[in-house]
């Protein structure tokens, strides 16, 4: 009896999976199959990865609350913070000639791509810790109001990972499967991600090749060099919301100016523009956005991460203007 009851306790230690595994699930067999007969993929090497794929709880809570939920007064403290514009100074110093390099070459200036890896990333320090092939299955197969993007997601990683020589099971990157410096999904890896160090390789854990993607991603988007973001508006909050407004600029300033939105200074581009209500504690602080307010948030669409990262970009911009003439 002692030894049957050992013997069991050994198959307990055993991986087991359950009849709900992703390769018994009738999507995952459909996904797969599109891979084998679209893309060349061995069958037998997807049912064996997918087997390893876990659904994460955590990945799914998580995405159910994002920080852009919030209204800004509790967004802004996130990441407009002494710390971080110190660390973005830092990373600045530590990488000016990639920096210098890059904004000549793709024309998106340097506090730009600075405050994106500095809200993205903390300047690399925190990259993700989920396997993507876990988050992006989760997602993909577990996460209904969103699964069609997250599933396509899904073949881009794994079409990514074959063209890169990565094992799919040991990269890590965040809850949505964005991974690098810049945390970029699978898809704007493929498309956006550039080789800025030369060393034959498309690295977004490596701070020059994230410095050239993060400007290049911009640049594609269609950024404006030598224009502004956004300038601060006063406006009647019962008029403003006649109008329709989005994060696409669709404004001019007379139509702006028959709603009550006054720009507190001219925007230096022609236009369109696009209305920003950010809301406080007490009220709404009002923008006026331009083109490259736009782009920043074809990065994360939310007027709270644009203006977040515009934000950041200027104290960064401003401390480190200090810095160079306390020399």
């Amino acid at each position: 009896m002692r030894y049957l009851v050992v013997l069991l306790a050994l198959f307990s230690m055993l991986p087991v999976h359950a009849a709900d595994s992703y390769p018994q699930r009738s999507e995952v067999q459909k996904f797969i199959n599109e891979l084998v007969e679209k893309e060349g993929f061995s069958r037998s090497e997807l049912m064996q990865l997918f087997a390893q794929a876990e659904k994460q709880q955590s990945i799914l809570d998580a995405i159910s609350r994002p920080a852009e939920s919030k209204p800004w007064y509790q967004y802004r403290p996130i990441f407009l913070t002494d710390k971080r514009a110190e660390k973005g100074v830092e990373f600045w110093i530590e990488h000016s000639a990639d920096l210098e390099r890059a904004e000549k070459e793709f024309g998106v200036a340097k506090e730009i791509i600075v405050a994106i890896i500095g809200v993205e990333t903390y300047y690399g320090r925190r990259t993700g810790s989920y396997a993507v092939l876990d988050a992006l299955s989760t997602l993909g197969f577990d996460y209904p109001p969103r699964s069609k993007f997250f599933s396509k997601e899904l073949r881009e990683y794994l079409l990514l990972a074959r063209h890169e020589g990565w094992d799919p099971l040991e990269i890590k990157g965040s809850y949505a499967g964005a991974m690098g410096f810049g945390q970029f999904i699978p898809s704007s890896y493929r498309a956006y991600a550039v080789d800025f160090s030369g060393d034959g390789k498309r690295d977004l854990w490596n701070a020059t090749d994230a410095i050239g993607s993060v400007a290049n991603y911009f640049r594609r988007h269609g950024w404006k060099q030598g224009e502004g973001v956004a300038v601060k508006a006063i406006a009647r909050d019962d008029r403003v919301k006649e109008l329709k407004t989005s994060l696409k600029p669709s404004l001019d300033l007379k139509e702006l100016s028959a709603h009550g939105v006054r720009p507190r200074s001219l925007p230096d581009s022609a236009g369109p523009y696009s209305l920003i209500a950010l809301e406080q504690k007490d009220g709404y602080e009002y923008w006026v956005g331009q083109k490259n307010f736009y782009v920043i948030s074809r990065y994360n669409h939310s007027a709270l991460y644009s203006m977040a990262v515009y934000q950041l970009s200027r104290d960064i911009l401003q401390r480190y203007e200090q810095r160079l003439a306390s020399k």
